[in-house]
């Protein structure tokens, strides 16, 4: 099996997107004496990611990057609660998606593939977003891929095959690594060989999904370090 480079899912995969916002937005909403459920919030903001999507794919609003669609759905959801905050808040509150934490396993699993392959988030979030993202968490990349760069968002076979050409490789010399099933199958659907890492508890207690592979991946993993060695030896 020859890979060349491996392309990471990020919100998930990589880092721990829902402990993170928890443990920031829980002391910042308290310390101003808003009367909130921090973690329901949370949960709605992700929600939301989906279908803000979406509305852009079905053209009922132009292009925009994921920081435009969680700066409209984050308004949407304190609008909804009654709170009223500024517009620096707002900008600072967006950008909590720019400060999320690694899971334990990232770091040292990234840093033992890049030996060895390229390495490179192919996320839905912005070039910003994933730049400021590595440097707080020190992921290393040895390039930021974007869906921004390409006017798309995954799952659309644009992005896959846009980092591909990026990089001058063909899918196959590709590996997708992913703790989502829909993500995976995408893009082995365009010949890029593909990676599960699980994440049981990514969604905390109200994850229905994407406790095993559900499709026939080149390879599954426990997680990051444990698919380092699976490649490596």
């Amino acid at each position: 099996m020859t890979v060349r480079a491996l392309l990471f899912d990020v919100f998930g995969t990589v880092v721990d997107w829902r402990t993170s916002l928890i443990a920031e937005l829980t002391p910042w909403f308290a310390e101003r004496q808003h009367q909130i459920d921090v973690p329901a919030l949370v949960d709605a903001w992700r929600g939301a990611y989906a279908p803000s999507m979406d509305r852009v794919r079905r053209g009922e609003q132009p292009w925009a990057n994921l920081d435009a669609l969680h700066r409209t759905s984050l308004d949407t959801l304190l609008a909804a609660r009654g709170i009223d905050i500024s517009e620096a808040d707002r900008q600072h509150l967006t950008k909590a998606w720019w400060r999320l934490n690694p899971w334990p396993d990232a770091v040292p699993g990234l840093t033992r593939l890049a030996q060895r392959h390229t390495v490179a988030p192919l996320s839905n979030g912005s070039v910003a977003l994933l730049t400021a993202m590595a440097k707080r968490a020190r992921l290393p990349w040895d390039v930021i891929l974007s869906a921004e760069l390409f006017g798309h968002y995954k799952r659309d076979p644009q992005v896959y095959l846009g980092a591909a050409a990026l990089l001058q490789l063909d899918p196959s010399a590709i590996m997708m690594v992913a703790a989502h099933n829909d993500d995976l199958l995408a893009a082995q659907r365009l010949g890029f060989k593909t990676a599960f890492i699980g994440r049981p508890t990514e969604y905390g207690p109200h994850q229905t999904k994407d406790f095993a592979p559900e499709g026939d991946f080149t390879l599954v993993a426990a997680d990051l370090v444990d698919l380092s060695y699976r490649l490596t030896g």
